[in-house]
């Protein structure tokens, strides 16, 4: 549906359930609490020009759309597929 109500879109270099056992060591060490269940969390995201204007970043990996939180710059938490394809 290509639609994000909670956030821009993004294409994340890697999207991995939250509680795998690499991405929740990357997340205790940025200090964010585990123990919640926190969906899939995207590393080294960025913003997808979705209307393919201004030469956007192209996007190899599976876009998301994420709760917007992202931890210094390296994690967008909260994250959800979604297809581009109209």
């Amino acid at each position: 549906s290509g639609q994000c109500n909670t956030g821009e879109i993004q294409c994340c270099d890697s999207v991995k359930d939250s509680k795998s056992p690499e991405m929740s060591s990357v997340l205790s060490s940025l200090g964010i609490d585990i123990t919640d269940d926190l969906g899939l969390s995207g590393t080294s995201c960025s913003p997808i020009d979705t209307l393919g204007l201004g030469g956007g970043t192209e996007c190899n990996q599976k876009p998301v759309c994420c709760n917007n939180n992202t931890y210094q710059g390296l994690i967008n938490i909260g994250c959800v597929p979604i297809d581009l394809e109209l």
